[in-house]
């Protein structure tokens, strides 16, 4: 898999995302490389690329427009990922009549900042209000859904826990393999102070985190994945899990598809929590499924999309 652009220069040549930019030869490359360009669809669909600023970050987002939108999606994507993996869920959303929205989290994608790092994740929520006043200016149709898988469901989680009543987004709350927290997490605890001192990374480990053969090397050639787990990420996630745990119960009721052969989450405990945060969310257990749902194949990612869709009525 060849690199066939530069995520920099991408970057640096996009205006504001509510300017309408006309894409870019670049642009078109990149949206091309990762199927955003949604070839196979037969009604023509709007897209746009843009950037925005956030606590210094320079965020990159991009938008798809149905012909008759009815609704607006608000993505995010898990730890490591970008915009570019989600083709599936932009797809399944378009279907329904919704605008999609959604960004690369800073550290990520085409995005600046250090790859895959964050000092706190209180700049995920920054994030989030931000997305939303992308959305006011772009005048996206109401109701507003949310949709989050992993550290994307962790942001959208946190969102509805401390701001939910108030949340411009009163549509539904979808999450694939929300994190609360990660695998032998208490391992990961230890390492992480132990190693603090001396390292800020630490070499990443692909695993085969789907059931699709084809999906782990991609992520290996992929030039927007980063190479390493940096402490500081780790120490943000330690922080946010006690300020997330100890937060108060929400009424909102989020939608959440969990896989059991999810390796990457502590699902277990996850879904205590969130069934004890949440009023009586709505869970599909998937027994072949494992973490990157959005990247699962296409029998398992019919069936939970049935579910959503089932959920929107």
């Amino acid at each position: 898999m060849p690199v066939t652009f530069d995520p920099d220069h991408l970057r640096e040549s996009l205006r504001p995302l509510v300017d309408a930019q006309p894409l870019s030869v670049e642009a078109r490359v990149y949206q091309r490389f990762y199927g955003l360009d949604l070839p196979g669809r037969k009604a023509p669909v709007g897209s746009r690329l843009g950037r925005f600023d956030v606590d210094g970050f320079e965020v990159v987002a991009q938008v798809w427009w149905p012909q008759q939108p009815v609704a607006t999606l608000f993505m995010y994507h898990g730890f490591y990922d970008h915009m570019g993996l989600y083709r599936h869920v932009v797809e399944w959303a378009l279907d329904q009549g919704f605008v999609v929205i959604a960004c690369d989290l800073p550290g990520h994608g085409l995005s600046s900042g250090e790859r895959a790092s964050i000092d706190d994740f209180a700049v995920y929520q920054h994030v989030v209000q931000a997305l939303f006043e992308q959305a006011k200016a772009l005048q996206l149709p109401q109701p507003w859904h949310l949709f989050g898988q992993s550290t994307g469901g962790a942001i959208v989680v946190d969102h509805l826990l401390s701001d939910g009543a108030g949340s411009p987004a009163q549509g539904k709350t979808f999450l694939l393999s929300p994190l609360v927290r990660p695998r032998a997490w208490g391992w990961s605890q230890l390492s992480y102070y132990l190693l603090r001192p001396f390292v800020k990374g630490i070499a990443r480990r692909f695993s085969d985190n789907t059931n699709d053969p084809q999906f782990k090397p991609f992520l290996e050639a992929d030039p927007l994945q980063p190479r390493q787990l940096p402490t500081a990420w780790v120490g943000a996630l330690a922080r946010w899990i006690k300020r997330v745990e100890a937060a108060p119960r929400s009424t909102r009721r989020p939608v959440i598809v969990q896989g059991e052969e999810d390796m990457t989450v502590d699902w277990q405990h996850n879904l205590q929590v969130l069934r004890g945060k949440f009023d009586q969310p709505e869970i599909l257990m998937l027994p072949r499924g494992r973490h990157h749902l959005a990247n699962e194949i296409p029998e398992i990612r019919q069936e939970y999309f049935k579910y959503l869709t089932e959920h929107l009525k």
